[in-house]
Order: C-alpha cells, then sequence, then structure tokens
C-alpha cells in the first residue's frame, strides 16, 4: 500500500476514535427527550433459525404478526402464543439453495434481501420491497412471492427498499435506493455520495409504474401520511426527511420536513402521534467529514481493499455505534429519543400495542421494548 493509502486510512481510523469521543461528550448535552434505555426493559426474542437482521416490519390485516423480512430472503411471521417465528414467504423461488446455516451476504441476490414489507389491508396480500428482486407480492397464505415490477422507464430497479400502500387506491409508493449500486455495495454510494436514487409509485390497476421524483441521496423508508395527501421520504445520505405532495394545491412540489442529526433509515407511524424514524448513525465525525469532504470519500472508495470491510472493521473496533431512533411530532421536532447500547445500528423501529419493535442488521433477533 502506498504511502498516500496509508495515510488516508490511518485517517480515517483517527476519525472513528475521535468521533466515539464526540459521541460520548455529545450525548449529555444533544438529547433532550431520551425516554429510553434504561427506562425500557428489552425483551430480546426467539432467534430466527439461520438468518439474522430483521431489516422490515408489519402486521397482517388481522393483528397477526408482526413479519419480519431476514437476511436469507424469508419473511417470518412472529407467533406471540408459541414464542416463535415461522416461515410465512420467501423472495426467490431458490429457497433449498438459501436456506441454511451460511454467509448470506454472498448468497442475496440470488436470495433476496427484504427491505419493506406492507399488507394490503383489504386483500391481505403482502408486498415486498426486496432489494435485488425489485416489488413482490405474495398471498394471504405465504408461499414464494411473485415479481410485480422491476425496471421503470427501461432503468432496472438496482436497491428496492421502503414501501407504503395507499388503502383507498391500493397505489404502492416505494425507493430505489441506487440506480448505480446495490446492497452489498452501499457504502460506496455513501463514500461517493450517489444521488441516483428515485422515488417511485406503482398502480396495480394498470401494473404501471411512475418515476415522482429523481436524483434523490440514497432514498430509504416511505411513509403515506393518515389523509393520504404527501408521502415522507427518507433521503439517508442527505441526513433528512423530504414531503413530498400527492393531493391539495401543492400536488407535485416537495419540501424539506426536518433535517436529522444522523443517518435515517425507516419510518413508521407511531399510536401515541408522529412518526418513528430508525437512525442506522448519528451524525459524528465520521459522518460530517464525508458530507463536508467529499474528495475523502472518492478516494476511500478507490483504496485497493474493500471499502466496506474497512468500514466493519471500524465499526467493530473503533466506532461502536448504538441503536437510535427518534419520535417525530408533526412539524419534524423530536419527542422522544430511543437509545440501546447493546442492539448496533438500527434498520427499523416501529410501535404497536404498547410495545416498541426494534431492527438491526447486526443481530440474530428482533427486540421489543414494553411501553
Amino acid at each position: 500500500m502506498s504511502v498516500g493509502l496509508r495515510i488516508l486510512f490511518l485517517t480515517a481510523i483517527l476519525a472513528t476514535v475521535v468521533s466515539r469521543i464526540l459521541w460520548v461528550c455529545q450525548e449529555k448535552q444533544e438529547v433532550n427527550y431520551l425516554s429510553v434505555g434504561n427506562e425500557w426493559k428489552p425483551e430480546p426474542l426467539t432467534a430466527a433459525e439461520n438468518a439474522k437482521g430483521p431489516e422490515c416490519y408489519d402486521y397482517d390485516p388481522n393483528g397477526g404478526g408482526p413479519y419480519a423480512g431476514y437476511s436469507d430472503g424469508r419473511i417470518l411471521k412472529w407467533v406471540e402464543d408459541e414464542r416463535r417465528w415461522i416461515e410465512f414467504a420467501f423472495s426467490s423461488p431458490n429457497k433449498e439453495r438459501c436456506g441454511g446455516a451460511h454467509d448470506h451476504a454472498h448468497m442475496e441476490h440470488i436470495c433476496g434481501r427484504p427491505l419493506g414489507i406492507r399488507f394490503n389491508q383489504s386483500s391481505s396480500d403482502l408486498y415486498i420491497a426486496d432489494a435485488y428482486l425489485g416489488l413482490l407480492k405474495v398471498g394471504p397464505k405465504g408461499g414464494i412471492a411473485t415479481i410485480i415490477a422491476n425496471e421503470s422507464n427501461g432503468i432496472p430497479f438496482k436497491f428496492t427498499n421502503g414501501l407504503d400502500i395507499d388503502p383507498h387506491s391500493r397505489i404502492l409508493y416505494f425507493t430505489d435506493s441506487s440506480s448505480k449500486f446495490d446492497r452489498r455495495t452501499f457504502f460506496t454510494a455513501f463514500l461517493t455520495r450517489d444521488s441516483s436514487g428515485r422515488l417511485m409509485k406503482y398502480d396495480p390497476e394498470t401494473n404501471k409504474v411512475t418515476v415522482l421524483l429523481n436524483n434523490l441521496a440514497f432514498p430509504n423508508g416511505v411513509l403515506l401520511s393518515k389523509d393520504g395527501n404527501f408521502i415522507l421520504v427518507v433521503e439517508s445520505l442527505k441526513l433528512r426527511i423530504l414531503k413530498y405532495w400527492i393531493k391539495t394545491e401543492k400536488v407535485g412540489t416537495v419540501e424539506v420536513f426536518v433535517q436529522l442529526q444522523g443517518v435515517p433509515d425507516n419510518i413508521h407511524t407511531s399510536p401515541r402521534g408522529g412518526y418513528w424514524v430508525a437512525l442506522y448513525s448519528k451524525k459524528d465525525f465520521l459522518v460530517k467529514l464525508i458530507n463536508q469532504k467529499p474528495l475523502i470519500g472518492i478516494i476511500w472508495s478507490k483504496l485497493p481493499i474493500d471499502p466496506i470491510k474497512i468500514f466493519a472493521l471500524m465499526n467493530k473496533y473503533f466506532r461502536k455505534t448504538p441503536g437510535v431512533g427518534v419520535r417525530l411530532n408533526e412539524k419534524g421536532e423530536v419527542m422522544e429519543e430511543f437509545f440501546d447500547e447493546n442492539t448496533g445500528p438500527l434498520k427499523e423501529i416501529m410501535e404497536r400495542d404498547d410495545h416498541v419493535w426494534v431492527g438491526s442488521v447486526d443481530l440474530p433477533v428482533a427486540t421489543r421494548y414494553k411501553i
């Protein structure tokens, strides 16, 4: 490795160490609405066999579940009476090849990776945003999902991610996080400040996909407002949530709903009001460095060593990231903050029936907290 690359690598390590120190120092100053951690009792549930990383949750129309998307392409259902997860659906028809104990990361492009799931509350059909396979659908009895869309305007979906459904029109709103990078190379998208993402809609009546917004910086979670007037779209790389109007006199316009102090991921409505947003990372020194000095990220992405492996090593030894989520009000102001140093980076946080469920790519098990 050349001297220049060594200096860059050591700089990145130093950045993570400093960011950890700043995290500890800032925690007491910045958190105004800390309501969890020691105050909410965690309840780790039985681990799903041979899978990890519950990325997304939803309940069926009868209140069953939650259902969760896992690393091996399966959708599993939590059965409370039996205290276990059972198989419900599969993103890929290659379920025999995808099962068992192995490194699912190397098989994701074959087995699929569900990142967003939503039930149609009228038909009980489950729709799946799979990172590799596109937009999928499976009936009320589960089984192997069917691909219903995987491209728009001749551009294939590269990184299908968030998903929500209009309960009245049955139109699906979803994101394609990047047109250049897939899930296995997400960190390169982060380093290069990729802005090739899209917000789209799928009409099941016409089977037509329409692009609503282009040139988004890693669009992620999607949430339709209760009145159906607008969509909240997480734009992870810009640390913000956008409000895209689909009705009223503002139809077709977009505005910034909130600028966050962290990298947002999935978003859900809270039954107590407002929205829960999972933060994959706080806005620490490393995030600020790459945001403010994009050339550093570009150089990092060109290193002869896989940048994701470097990132994983940093997180493991120098940059331990706790689980963080925030509950926002309708104005985008923080009302509550979730904090648990044992979960790892959060991808999902959802509230239901006096419990908060969290999901992390680093854990083999879903965790819930009694409110």
